[in-house]
Parts: structure tokens; sequence; C-alpha cells
């Protein structure tokens, strides 16, 4: 699929989607002859992935070490470098983890914020 469906589908923008490819975060499987991106299934998943990684502050190089560990690790043939790839994504997990309840902690702050303002009289 071509990439303004790719960011339909995922809610990104064609920006990001280039960015991530110039940067070699996730480039496209393909290439039609006039050079436009051919994105597949998988490289969707892909995406999706990193765009869930995006709002817990991960950095590109993060993220790319965690598409190759899971890559690693869905591999047919499982060597020493699966148990490798399954530990880097447990500690990721972990520190997903607190990231997510910091980032649940701001938005409570936010929502006491609004239901202050609420409160008041404002007209």
């Amino acid at each position: 699929m071509h990439i303004g469906e790719v960011a339909a589908r995922t809610e990104l923008s064609l920006r990001s989607l280039r960015h991530w490819d110039d940067v070699g975060l996730l480039r496209p499987s393909g290439r039609t002859d006039g050079g436009f991106r051919l994105y597949t299934e998988a490289d969707v998943d892909k995406i999706l992935l990193i765009r869930r990684m995006k709002p817990l502050g991960f950095t590109l190089d993060e993220m790319s070490a965690a598409l190759r560990d899971i890559e690693t690790i869905q591999r047919p043939d499982p060597d020493t470098s699966t148990v490798q790839a399954r530990e880097r994504l447990a500690r990721l997990l972990s520190e997903a983890k607190q990231r997510r309840e910091a980032l649940a902690k701001r938005l409570d702050m936010a929502d006491e914020f609004i239901d202050l303002l609420s409160s008041q009289r404002l007209a």
C-alpha cells in the first residue's frame, strides 16, 4: 500500500513516515518504479508498535532496538541472540510500565486542573 493509505490507517502524518524511513527506523518493504514507498501489513504492524511507544517518550534508537528484538524472538530458529533479545524486551517492558505510571500521574493532575477550572465562575 502507498504511504497515504498507511498514514490514514495509522493516524500518522506523511512527514513522520518519511522521517522514519530517512533515519532508518522503519523502511518501507518496497518502492514503485517511480520511487514511491510501498508498505506491507507487516510494516503497518511495526508502525503501530512505534506509534504506541511514542507517548511513553522512547527515543528512535530505543524504538529501533525494540523492533529488532521483536523480530529476533519471532524467528522460527531461536538461538542465543533470542535469549538476549528477550532479556532486553523484559527490561523495556519494565521501563514502559514505569513511564506509563508517570504519564497516568500527569493525566490525573491535568484532570484535577480541569476540574478546578470547571468549578470556577468564568463568565
